[in-house]
């Protein structure tokens, strides 16, 4: 074979070569589109957290600097979506006092939430002498005094969608639920066991993602 001949299969190695790459990206980017116009359409909403209620089993802010406290709390959350599902991947429940965490983190086990559909979850949160800042030590123990407490009960989680076939990448889930707990004659919690206050709230949590 002489040089020239090898010269144009060489090039006609190279002319399919690139042929090859073309239709592959075009395909891709067929895909992409695609993807992006049924995303576009369906538009996915974030899901809906409502907290309902509270159980007090221990709210101790006796020793200065310090509380130890353990709640279980009920949360609901429902899937407004008609045709796209949600994978909740990982979620953890904590509670904070002016933005300072005050129990340790609950995981709630992952789960998958199809169209329309509600899930409720009623995880134990709690943390045993947590160290709280001094000036906020002094303002809870004022709080709790005067017969009220706001705390916030937050969600930190990553959650996927899943369209048909198509399961998006992992989003940042954060959901806020305000929760006043109140004690001694304020209290409008019912007595359940010994000594633990049920607190009802169907209260709408804020939800980020």
């Amino acid at each position: 074979m002489s040089g020239s001949e090898c010269g144009k299969h060489g090039k006609g190695r190279r002319k399919l070569f690139r042929i090859i790459i073309a239709c592959i990206l075009v395909f891709l980017l067929i895909v992409l589109i695609t993807i992006l116009l049924i995303w576009a359409i369906l538009r996915p909403s974030k899901p809906r957290f409502i907290l309902q209620d509270t159980t007090v089993y221990a709210f101790n802010s006796s020793t200065s600097n310090f509380l130890t406290s353990s709640f279980q709390v009920t949360i609901s959350s429902r899937n407004p979506n008609d045709k796209i599902g949600i994978y909740y991947d990982r979620l953890n429940i904590y509670a904070t006092y002016r933005n300072q965490q005050i129990t340790l983190r609950t995981a709630i086990p992952p789960t998958y939430q199809g169209h329309k559909e509600i899930n409720v979850w009623s995880p134990f949160i709690y943390g045993n002498m947590v160290p709280i800042a001094p000036d906020f030590s002094v303002a809870l123990g004022s709080e709790q005094a005067a017969g009220s407490v706001f705390l916030m009960v937050k969600i930190d989680g990553r959650v996927r969608w899943k369209v048909g076939t198509f399961i998006s990448g992992r989003y940042h889930l954060y959901v806020r639920c305000p929760a006043y707990i109140t004690f001694g004659s304020k209290s409008n919690g019912v007595t359940v066991g010994e000594n633990a206050i049920k607190l009802q709230f169907v209260t709408r949590c804020s939800v980020s993602v």
